[in-house]
């Protein structure tokens, strides 16, 4: 069995070597290793500790190195990151034992000609943790401190100016709310509430949104008797927010172009008490199973179907009441939940703003005369977000459609981002409008 530091070294290391997705792959290396409780909870805690503070880290490390970190071998630098996680972010781990640990990983997996030079540098940082101040200008310190990639701290430099930005980067490092949105088709929140205290799980009503909890972090949310018996699903505010918005109702029909994981189909669903008939498309036939499960588990009736969102259907042009297009985008808005997102190579991301356009133009012919179109992403980039909705704007066919947001935030000509900092969300971004008859 493999200890807490092991587990997430073999995690860190999938990260890095197979570009796999800490949150795919850390449950799964955890049950392999059998971890249980605080181990389990201190294997995660290290894991996304070095991913959201790796620049940090590489900062402090390479101040107590004479050696360039690029010349060190890549899993003795996720050694070092994780041992100096435990140094400078984790109070409760006294430094001795996390230098002792991670020499003692150093040998035990065959670096032994390197644990010299991983004892003197942990030594260095445990017996003086302060950090030399970050030279540069506002974006270099705000970088390092936060461990942010350059380029994304200048396009949040550009739209929030530097006190809202740190507040962002600083919030994209801490644990993200739990929210759990409730099942009033099963439950009604007042007994869910009750059963979740039954249950250990602490819950707080939202300040605004109807029918979710803000619910303190567990590891065992799946084993829960009122998750079985689809009482609740995880989704962020901002999500539900904008099917909310878009009002489906009893008796019509929603198409959501890219359902995968379900969350809007769900919220769709239960927003129109049951009523509502929901296609959940996407292309790939694997994820669709994740969602019929979760369908099956709410005790939701949705017709699942494998479709590129960019072909044409005619047998669907105008056929639906309220088609949803969630694109596929940067992601930038849920780093906190993602903390690898931000060491994407931001490269590929200019062609999203074309698929993206691709997507709406094909979902607007789906729409009927009267019928609603929602547009959303996760993401901050106005190239794929106010871009892309101002360009579709120009249609004579469709008209904006404004809805509230939260903490007093209102869309202007159908469209809101919402922002972490601001609004308690993800970084979201809705656009909203309605086929003229």
């Amino acid at each position: 069995m493999a200890t807490a530091r092991e587990a997430a070294l073999r995690a860190l290391e999938k990260c890095r070597r197979a570009g796999a997705w800490s949150d795919a792959v850390l449950g799964s290396v955890m049950d392999a290793a059998g971890l249980q409780g605080p181990e389990r909870g201190l294997c995660a805690a290290l894991c996304y500790g070095v991913l959201q503070n790796r620049t940090l880290l590489d900062y402090a490390l390479q101040s107590r190195s004479a050696m360039p970190l690029n010349r060190v071998e890549p899993k003795v630098l996720d050694i070092l990151r994780l041992s100096a996680c435990q140094i400078l972010l984790m109070e409760k781990i006294p430094a001795p034992a996390a230098v002792n640990e991670g020499v003692r990983l150093c040998r035990s997996l065959g670096f032994a000609r390197a644990a010299g030079y991983v004892n003197a540098v942990l030594r260095a940082l445990a017996a003086d943790p302060r950090l030399p101040k970050p030279q540069g200008d506002s974006a270099q310190r705000l970088s390092i401190l936060y461990s942010h990639p350059r380029w994304l701290v200048d396009l949040l430099l550009a739209r929030l100016g530097e006190v809202e930005t740190e507040e962002l980067l600083r919030g994209n490092n801490r644990p993200a709310p739990l929210h759990l949105q409730v099942n009033t088709l099963n439950t009604t929140t007042q007994a869910l509430e009750r059963q979740l205290q039954a249950e250990g799980v602490k819950t707080e009503r939202h300040p605004e949104l109807p029918d979710c909890l803000i619910a303190e972090p567990t590891g065992a949310l799946a084993r829960l008797d009122s998750f079985r018996a689809g009482y609740f699903y995880v989704q962020d505010p901002a999500a539900r927010l904008s099917v909310l918005a878009a009002a489906p109702r009893p008796g019509e029909r929603v198409l959501d172009l890219c359902a995968s994981p379900g969350g809007k189909s769900f919220a769709a669903a239960i927003a129109s008490g049951g009523g509502a008939q929901i296609t959940a498309c996407d292309i790939h036939e694997n994820k669709l199973h994740r969602l019929r499960t979760g369908a099956e588990r709410l005790g939701i009736s949705v017709e699942t179907l494998a479709a590129d969102a960019r072909e044409h259907r005619a047998d669907w042009n105008g056929q639906f009441d309220l088609v949803i297009a969630d694109v596929p985008c940067s992601g930038l808005g849920v780093i906190r939940k993602k903390p690898d997102i931000r060491w994407k190579d931001p490269a590929p991301f200019g062609k999203l703003p074309a698929l993206q356009r691709t997507i709406l133009s094909n979902a607007a012919r789906y729409v009927r005369p009267g019928g609603r179109l929602l547009y959303a992403t996760c993401t901050l980039r106005p190239e794929e977000n106010e871009e892309v909705a101002a360009a579709f704007a120009g249609r004579e066919d469709f008209e904006a459609l404004d809805f509230d947001g939260l903490r007093g935030a209102r869309s202007s000509e159908g469209m809101l981002q919402l922002w972490p900092q601001r609004h308690g969300t993800d970084g979201f971004f809705i656009a909203l409008m309605r086929k003229r008859t």
